[in-house]
């Protein structure tokens, strides 16, 4: 892989957007990208952190092809990305995006899939789009939305304005602001936690979020106990019960356990 790279150590998968100067998103990316979440979904990887090389997360989209394309041509690389964007975030167990410096267009898009954003301090976010007479073509203004309300959303998208990473963060888009040097030790410290934590339900939380976003308190109501009880059949729900029950029943504090995955 030439534009990033993507490894699994400790159950913990690490990919690296690697395509200087300023990580612009491309086709061979976008199918380097595929290739790699496709290698993680199949591991033992319990957590997933996503990252750039150099002085910025991504600028986006790689647009020096797009002036005189055919809207078919355009429309099938797009729908590409979204498809491996979507294979990002629909991954079974925590996402965690690790941002520095400048994330803009399809480069916050991307930040968007993960579950979890950590910024730096000075990392600034925007949707560039409306610049270029185009609008946020990888979901970027409605996953705002989500996070963050339909009036922000809207006038980030329309405005292209820079947004520091503690506006975001009051926001509710970014989860935690850490100061440059303490960035990436933050980022995998909070990694091995989740790694050691309890795999399935954290797959199970995904999938009850997604729900909700699709339909609401309503429709998350109706799935939760199919997508909640297989849990109970799980090993690691077994030991948490007993592990809970012993010690309530010896009155003493539940013990931090570290589980299988399982």
């Amino acid at each position: 892989m030439t534009h990033l790279t993507f490894t699994v150590q400790d159950q913990i998968a690490t990919i690296v957007l690697d395509n200087p100067p300023q990580n612009r998103i491309d086709l061979q990316m976008a199918d380097e990208l595929s290739e790699a979440v496709t290698a993680i979904g199949s591991s033992d990887a319990r957590v997933v952190i996503i990252r750039s090389e150099g002085a910025d997360f991504s600028f986006g989209g790689d647009i020096m092809t797009w002036p005189g394309a055919e809207t078919r041509e355009l429309r099938a690389l797009f729908e590409r990305y979204m498809s491996v964007f979507n294979q990002l975030e629909l991954l079974p167990m925590p996402v965690i995006a690790e941002v520095q410096g400048l994330c803009f267009g399809g480069g916050f898009e991307l930040a968007l899939r993960a579950d979890l954003i950590f910024a730096a301090e000075s990392a600034e976010f925007g949707h560039p789009e409306q610049t270029l007479g185009i609008v946020t073509l990888l979901g970027g203004i409605y996953r705002v939305a989500e996070r963050a309300g339909k009036a922000r959303a809207a006038e980030w998208a329309m405005t292209s304005e820079k947004v520091p990473a503690s506006e975001m963060s009051r926001a509710g888009v970014v989860n935690r602001v850490v100061s440059e040097d303490k960035l990436r030790e933050e980022v995998l410290a909070f990694a091995q936690r989740i790694a050691t934590g309890a795999t399935r339900a954290h797959a199970a939380h995904k999938a009850l979020l997604r729900t909700w976003s699709l339909g609401g308190v309503a429709a998350a109501d109706q799935a939760m106990f199919d997508i909640a009880m297989p849990l109970f059949e799980r090993e690691d729900t077994q030991v948490g019960l007993n592990s809970a029950v012993e010690a309530l029943k010896a009155g003493r504090p539940r013990p931090v356990l570290e589980f299988q995955g399982r």
